[in-house]
Formats: structure tokens, sequence, C-alpha cells
């Protein structure tokens, strides 16, 4: 019988793994390409041989999104498998029509497809869409156990955007090895809030094998997740953050809606700064889509090194890339901080945007006053440098989780935002982990 011919629709992380638990060793299915979409300088590359494994001798080529229908008739395609987060239900049914319409059926897997199960006990950090407050809640919960004593190795969502047999399993414990896997900002901007609080985080490619390898050295398995996605391992614990920010994107969004309806505890995060009505809509679409989950109230507040740089100034706010971009957010920490210090005005960075910056802000024209911290690649990094540098402002804000002083120059005073998660009240997050705790016998 012949192979059921299939293309992986997605953007380098969830496809990848999507082909590695479900179809690698599948003889009665033959992944014919991948599609790309979010990432730029993605496509016209291949997910190697070497990855592969032995059904595919010549690696798997990746093509962009835009050829998807030309590419099912093409390779004579019978199914596509939409493989990528963080995208409006119309999104996802809008690929549906064109992958209908070109002929082929239109598949999403699910958990029991994807799920790895851990020797360890995994607690699953996760959220209803990217810059919710994931990171910061991974983070907290490091280093409650920690304190406890215990072992914990924080698996990352892959971001591999650079040579994928090098990006197998990439393990980070220092600020160094940061610059030896070659990482973009966006890379940095998750693994260095870990490595500078002392604890370990793997990322890379194959799951599986970065799973076998954590486990080596690990009491407690936290995965922190990426955009809105669901867990690549079988959790003991699954914590999803919520935004009230964008209310309603709870149940509006692919996967956020399926990471919101297996939480056993949700975070309603950034209520320093939400309306009222909007943390309401919360709870309520919480409470009816996944009324068992324990409900956590929480706050993300805000710390500046220097705030005199911002009162009475004119600042440029620069925030974390992918939360601007396919996370549509309006409002990051940057723009927070020059609000509540009272910044003269906030300098709109669209005049002074040069190369890669440009197309990014005609990709996602909705970004606003705000200036992402773009950098997939060397030449990237070099277009926020020169815009930053001919932006007309006093200040510049950084919103990002990392220094980004240390990944580019920057020749006007900065000042660094930072935030942590604040829990409000009972329950929190003290009461999850000690019975969790109690559960594993840890």
């Amino acid at each position: 019988m012949a192979r059921r011919r299939i293309i992986i629709i997605g953007a380098a992380g969830r496809d990848f793994h999507n082909f590695n638990t479900h179809y690698r060793n599948d003889p009665n299915s033959e992944v014919v390409a991948f599609t790309a979409a979010q990432i730029p300088d993605i496509a016209d590359r291949k997910y190697p041989a070497a990855l592969a494994g032995s059904l595919y001798p010549q690696g798997i080529p990746i093509f962009a999104e835009s050829e998807l229908p030309s590419l099912i008739k093409d390779l004579n395609v019978d199914e596509c498998v939409f493989s990528y987060s963080d995208v409006p239900y119309a999104h996802v049914m809008k690929m549906s029509a064109i992958v209908n319409a070109a002929g082929a059926s239109f598949t999403l897997l699910g958990p029991k497809d994807t799920q790895i199960k851990s020797k360890k006990p995994v607690i699953a950090v996760c959220a209803v869409r990217t810059g919710s407050g994931k990171s910061q809640t991974s983070r907290k919960i490091v280093q409650m156990l920690m304190a406890r004593g215990l072992k914990v190795v924080a698996i990352r969502h892959p971001m591999p955007y650079g040579d994928l047999v090098k990006q197998k399993v990439q393990r980070f414990a220092t600020v160094e090895d940061l610059a030896r896997h070659e990482c973009t900002i966006e890379e940095m901007e998750e693994y260095e809030p870990h490595i500078v609080r002392g604890n370990v985080i793997y990322a890379g490619v194959d799951y599986e094998a970065i799973l076998r390898q954590a486990e080596e050295e690990a009491d407690v398995i936290l995965w922190d997740g990426g955009n809105n996605d669901f867990s690549f391992y079988v959790p003991d614990l699954m914590i999803t953050v919520a935004d009230p920010l964008r209310a309603g994107n709870e149940v509006s969004f692919y996967p956020g809606e399926v990471s919101l309806r297996v939480a056993d505890v949700v975070i309603i995060n950034k209520m320093d700064t939400a309306s009222p009505e909007n943390i309401q809509t919360v709870r309520e679409n919480i409470a009816r889509v996944n009324p068992k989950a324990m409900v956590i109230d929480a706050a993300s507040p805000i710390n500046v090194d220097k705030p005199e740089l911002i009162k009475g100034k004119r600042v440029l706010c620069i925030e974390d890339g992918p939360t601007l971009t396919h996370g549509m957010m309006k409002i990051g920490a940057a723009i927070v901080a020059a609000r509540k210090f009272q910044a003269a005005e906030i300098v709109d960075p669209r005049p002074y945007v040069v190369g890669k910056l440009a197309d990014t802000f005609r990709t996602y024209p909705n970004i606003g006053t705000l200036l992402p911290a773009m950098g997939y690649g060397e030449e990237q990094v070099r277009d926020l440098e020169q815009t930053i540098d001919r932006v007309d402002c006093d200040t510049v804000i950084i919103g990002t989780p990392i220094d980004l002083n240390r990944v580019v120059k920057i020749k006007k005073p900065t000042v660094k935002v930072g935030y942590d998660l604040q829990e409000i009240g009972k329950p929190d997050l003290e009461d999850v982990i000690n019975a969790f705790c109690a559960k594993h016998r840890l």
C-alpha cells in the first residue's frame, strides 16, 4: 500500500516535534515537505537526514507557507498537518480551507499522538497567548523547588533557527553557553533568565533525546512552554497563564484554549494593569470551559534600575519581539514603566526603522509605538542596533527579559525593566507546589 503523503505546516518548532514523535518511524506515512511561517529565513532549508531518520535519507525540504496550494498539487499530497501556535481560530480554518480546496485533508495532532512520558515528575507551564507571563511563572516555580533542595531542569519549547543537527540537544548552564550555541535574541530572552538564577535549561530539536538527557540530572522537569502551545511532555501538574489584557483570547486562539481546558491550575496574571471588566471576562471563560481548575490571582509589578532617566524624558520602548508581532500586544513592561515613571513622550520608532525591522512592521502593521527586539540573525541584530541609534529620543527603556546592552551597542542612556510574578491572596503557588511535592514524595 502506498504511503500517505503529508505536508507539515509549521514555524520551526511544534512541526519538527510532531514529525519526530508521530511520523519519523511510521512506514505508512511519508512527510514530503514542511512549510514555514511566523519566523523569518526558515524557508528554503531542509530538515536534515541526520534528524529525519532512516526513512528519509535525503532529509525533508522546507518551503514558504505561501507555496502550500501548489505544493499540495505538485507533490500529490494527501494530508496537511497544522503544527504551529498562537493563531486565531479564523486563521486555522482559513488554512483548512486552503488545504481542502487544493484536495488534501487537514489535521490537528493532539497530546496522545505527540506527548512524551518522563521518568521524572513534570510540571508544565503554558499559556493562552504568548506574552501572558509563562516565563516569570516558570522562574518562580523553579526557585520554589530549588529552595526545597530539589534539582530542577527546565526544558524550553523549541526555537531551532540555526544548524538543526547542532541543535538536536542543547544544554545551557552559563551565559557563555548562549554564545557557544549561537543563540538569537529570542532564544536568549528565554534561556538567560533561568541561567542567571542558577538553574539549567535545555532546548533543541529532538525532545525525546532532550528529555532523556535532562532526566539524568533532574529531580523535577519543568516544561517552559512557547507561545500558547500545549506541553510536549505528559504533565503531572499543568499550569496555564491567562492574560486579561487580551480578554477573550483564551477561548479564541489555537491552541491556547487547549492549554486552558487541560490545566490543573490557571493563573490570571497582570491584574495590576487590567480592567475589572476584562478580569471578570477571563474568570467567566475559565469557569465555563474548565470549572475544576484552581484559579490563582496574580500581578506582574515592574521595577526599573534608573527611574530618573524616564521622568520628563522622550523615551523609546523596546519589548520582546514575538509578544508584539504574532502576540499582538500593545502594552508591555517598557510602556508600563514609561507611564508609571512619567515619561514626557513615548517616541514612535516607525519613522526610523531600517532593513528587516521595516519588514517586520509591514508584516505586523498594528505593533504601534513599540520597537520589537527582533534578532533572529546577524542582519536583524544590525538592523535593530541601527534603528535604535536613529531614533530621536533621550532614553531607551528595555522591557525584554535579557540585558539587551550585551547583544547590541546602544549609545543612548538605557533603563532596564524587571518584572516578577506576584500572587494575590489565596490559593497561591506555595499551596500548589506543596501539594505537588507531597504527591510525588519530593
